[in-house]
């Protein structure tokens, strides 16, 4: 081989290894950081939305202007989601409907945690008679409501903290 050809290969190693390195930076940094949460606009407040009036005529189109009935005003239906405001999945939400979530690190849970701090089978939220409940399930470390140890199920509210490991829960309308 001539000495060129090796030169070419030395340099192009060089590249590949140098490549190597910075994608194993690339992985370390994602995981020391974690992922990026993005605020999102509520339709209202996003200018690029569409429009939610009637077009620029001011009268429907098509058919007749319909008469509407007015809006039945809404009884407050609870929560709807819940959130996870601090920890390491910050910004992780999860719609409530009539299921119980189940929170620990086991990966059959509603909400998988990552923490050193949680149980495998940590806590459960859940629906009962129109209102949610926090229980845990005899965790090593507990679970708390508002600073106080959850011993049995727990009445909570919306924009109540629920404390699991190094995460904090929250009920959201």
């Amino acid at each position: 081989m001539s000495e060129l050809t090796i030169t070419l290969l030395r340099l192009g190693y060089l590249v590949l290894l140098w490549l190597f390195v910075l994608a194993a930076i690339g992985v370390l940094r994602r995981d020391l950081y974690g992922t990026r949460i993005v605020r999102r606009l509520r339709r209202e407040q996003n200018p690029l939305a569409a429009p939610a009036g009637p077009p620029a005529g001011g009268r429907p189109e098509g058919r007749q202007a319909e008469q509407r009935p007015s809006p039945i005003p809404r009884r407050d239906t609870g929560p709807r989601r819940l959130v996870v405001v601090e920890g390491p999945l910050r910004g992780t939400t999860l719609p409530l409907g009539t299921s119980a979530i189940l929170i620990g690190r086991a990966p059959s849970c509603t909400l998988v945690l990552d923490d050193d701090y949680s149980s495998s089978r940590h806590a459960r939220v859940y629906p009962e008679g129109g209102q949610w409940f926090v229980e845990d399930l005899g965790s090593t470390n507990g679970t708390y409501v508002d600073r106080r140890r959850v011993d049995g199920p727990t009445p909570v509210r919306p924009g109540i903290q629920i404390r699991v490991g190094q995460s904090t829960l929250e009920l959201q309308r």
